[in-house]
This record gives C-alpha cells, sequence and structure tokens, in this order.
C-alpha cells in the first residue's frame, strides 16, 4: 500500500510527536511503501520568520532519520521542493466549494487560538488535499480527531473526478487507534505551544529535570496511590516493560511509595531509551550535506510521481492539451 503522511517543521520534536503519531509511521516502513514530507508550505499559515523555518526545516529532517526514517525504503523530502503540489492546489481549488472549506474544523480552532485568520489557513485543505492526491496515496495515517482531514480530500477528488473523469485516487483513512495521549509537564497533553513538553534530543540533564517537575498529587508515601490517574505513571506507560510495570502498579497500590522514585526510573528508562537516537542525531549534525542530499533524492523521487499525476490532471481540465 502506499502511505502517505507530512509533519510541520513547527520546532524540535518532543516524546508526544514520538509515542503519538511518529512511532507507527516508522513502523508502516516494513511492509509499505511509504511517502513521507516535511509540509513547509503548511508551517507559513503561522507567519514563521524565514530563519526559524529554516532551521526548523533541517531539525525535523535530522531528527526523523536518525529515529529511524529508512531513505532507501521511503520517500521523503521537503514539501516546497515539489512544486506541482501547489500547481494541482489551484485546479482543485477551483472544483472546491465554499461550504466545504466553511465546515471545516481547524480554520475555527486556530484562529481562537490565536492564530492570524489569513487565507492559507482557511484553505489549507485544498492544500493537503493535493498533497494527498498528487501521490495517488492509498492510505493516510491519521487519529481519529483528523479524520475529518481525510473525507475533506476524498469529497474534492470526488468533485474533480465526477468534473474530469476518473483521474485522482480515492485515499482512506488509517486511523491509528492505539496512538498514545501524552502527557504534559502540567498533565495536560503535551504540545509545544503549552510549553509542558519533553524535547527527544535536550540535553539528558534537562530531560531529567523536567521530569522531577511532573505534576502530581499531594497524596502522602504512606498513602496507596492511582497510578490510572498519575501523569508519571502514564509516561511510564511508554517505555518500561510488561514486568516492571506491573510492579510499579503494585507499589502505587500498597502506599509506602514517594512519587520521586518513580520520577527518577522515569527518567532512567526516557534517557536510556533515546541514547542510541541521540548519537545518530549528533553524526547527522556532523554531516548536514548527507541530510540535505537524502532531501533532495526524495525531492526527485516525489517529483516524478507528482509531475504524472499533475499531467493528467492539466490534460483533463484542458490546460495540457
Amino acid at each position: 500500500m502506499r502511505v502517505l503522511s507530512g509533519i510541520q517543521p513547527s520546532g524540535r520534536l518532543h516524546i508526544g510527536n514520538f509515542f503519538g503519531a511518529m512511532s507507527h509511521q516508522l513502523k508502516l516502513q516494513a511492509e509499505n511503501e511509504c511517502f513521507y514530507f516535511i509540509a513547509d508550505y503548511h508551517a507559513l499559515t503561522s507567519n514563521p520568520s524565514p530563519d526559524e523555518i529554516a532551521q526548523n526545516i533541517l531539525d525535523v529532517a535530522i531528527d526523523y532519520i536518525a529515529l529511524g526514517l529508512d531513505t532507501d525504503k521511503t520517500v521523503f523530502w521537503r514539501q516546497s521542493d515539489v512544486p506541482e503540489v501547489t500547481e494541482l492546489t489551484w485546479l482543485l481549488s477551483c472544483i472546491t466549494p465554499m461550504g466545504l472549506l466553511q465546515r471545516c474544523t481547524s480554520y475555527k480552532d486556530k484562529v481562537s487560538q490565536g492564530f492570524s485568520p489569513n487565507h492559507g489557513l482557511f484553505a489549507y485543505p485544498v492544500l493537503q488535499a493535493a498533497d494527498i492526491l498528487i501521490f495517488n496515496s492509498e492510505i493516510v495515517p491519521v487519529g481519529a480527531d483528523q479524520k475529518q482531514h481525510i473525507e475533506v480530500a476524498r469529497d474534492i477528488a470526488i468533485k474533480f473526478n465526477s468534473t474530469y473523469g476518473e483521474i485522482l485516487t480515492l485515499p482512506e483513512d488509517y486511523i491509528i487507534e492505539s496512538v498514545a495521549v501524552v502527557p504534559g509537564l502540567d498533565g495536560r497533553k503535551m504540545s509545544k505551544s503549552y510549553g509542558n513538553a519533553i524535547e527527544i534530543f535536550e540535553p539528558e540533564d534537562s530531560i531529567e529535570k523536567k521530569i522531577m517537575r511532573i505534576v502530581t498529587d499531594s497524596t502522602s508515601v504512606e498513602e496507596p496511590k492511582d497510578p490510572d490517574k498519575c501523569n508519571v505513571f502514564a509516561l511510564l506507560k511508554l517505555l518500561a516493560s510488561p514486568d516492571e510495570l506491573a510492579e510499579w502498579e503494585n507499589r502505587y497500590r500498597s502506599g509506602g511509595m514517594g512519587y520521586g522514585q518513580v520520577k527518577k526510573r522515569l527518567a532512567e528508562l526516557m534517557i536510556e531509551y533515546f541514547r542510541p537516537f541521540r548519537k545518530k542525531r549528533t553524526e547527522l549534525e556532523n554531516n548536514i550535506d548527507y541530510v540535505k542530499k537524502m532531501l533532495a533524492d526524495g525531492a526527485r523521487r516525489a517529483k516524478a510521481v507528482a509531475a504524472e499525476t499533475l499531467a493528467r490532471a492539466r490534460n483533463a481540465v484542458g490546460l495540457g492539451r
């Protein structure tokens, strides 16, 4: 199956990104034809500075490769290096009903969060549809809260095909049922915008200090504790073996354990888990030319597929004749 997914270059990746969607994306490489891109066009909707977006693009590329993205098997590129997607976006825009975009909840959500209400933010579902459709994507892995994005892409493809013929492949959503909702330091969902994230590649001593700051309740050491309501235990579930997790759960329910003990163990596990990836990232930081070459190779492979789809679409609407 051809799988497509993108990630916005909005800053350094945190463990919520990894244990949320990213780890599933990497697993899909084994048995599928994966197309993964850095969505820098989409990142422009929040008006980042030129220096910021340039650095974020490079950081995301390094992070993904360090964490196990196989550029021999997976097509990995920077979105703006395949400009065919923006031309298809215009062709799709001309058949996309305004009502469809007005029903999208993401625009209202972003504006309520303080984003500038610009046209790019409003119309980005069409660009997202072009991202998906130009590569003949069959499945797009998303969390349940993002299902609407795939439905919009399908609606746009159906409208285009009904107008001009069967040109575009209809994608199917691939709901990642097991996506972990990773709590941040304050108990809310981990997010850079909340300032509660633990970055994957920040210094190890900083990771330990942040974990020791995770919010817990005021239950005394002697009293039993509920692991199902504890942010530290929720993170521990991502890293500990089943046997160790069962042991900690027993200690929670039996009492006599302070939160500091489990926080210390969580820090050990997290640092140990990401240490090999950290080593790989350091190697990549010292070989930026290699990273840029991987992105250029990916763009070339992605462009070959995109050009074929765009040619069919241009011919269908009468521009390529």
